[in-house]
């Protein structure tokens, strides 16, 4: 894992190719499987994931942000079956999304008949106010991110 001040990745190799990785990343209603709580819940819109630009909604629960919401999260990454990332907002009044200041992306790597899978979370343009509003950032800890590998491994080796 590299940790910097505002930005978490962790690599974790995968047995699988990045086809299959990167088909249930790019699929919103195989997120939940894809974090290793219940903070994920289902998705809003069940429309794949296919371009820069898209952007897709999940129902979410987390105590410490109020309980139940929805993120709009705009797809800034699409590199099909080797990258795709997104930033995680909300929409403002007039229906545009207005960034919450981090963003996850996944980059995928062949390794054989394997996928090094890269997990990057960053949360360096999450504005204060967010960060006291919730205790701080991130809201979760270190670890969480190796364990989301854990359970991406788990989803797409069993789809095989």
């Amino acid at each position: 894992m590299t940790v910097t001040a505002e930005r978490y990745a962790v690599t974790r190799t995968i047995a699988a190719t990045p086809a299959e990785v990167f088909a249930v990343l790019a699929d919103p209603c195989r997120h939940q499987n894809c974090e290793p709580g219940d903070w994920v819940r289902d998705a809003v819109d069940t429309t794949p994931i296919t371009a820069i630009g898209q952007m897709f909604a999940m129902n979410m629960y987390l105590e410490r942000a109020g309980g139940h919401y929805v993120t709009y999260n705009l797809v800034n990454v699409f590199d099909n079956d080797r990258a795709i990332g997104w930033i995680t907002g909300r929409l403002d009044d007039a229906g545009n999304h207005d960034p919450g200041g981090w963003f996850w992306r996944y980059d995928l790597t062949p390794n054989g008949d394997r996928t090094d899978v890269t997990l990057t979370y960053d949360w360096s343009a999450t504005p204060q106010a967010f960060r006291d509003q919730v205790g701080g950032m991130p809201v979760f800890p270190q670890d969480y991110l190796a364990a989301s590998l854990i359970t991406l491994e788990r989803t797409v080796t069993s789809a095989k």
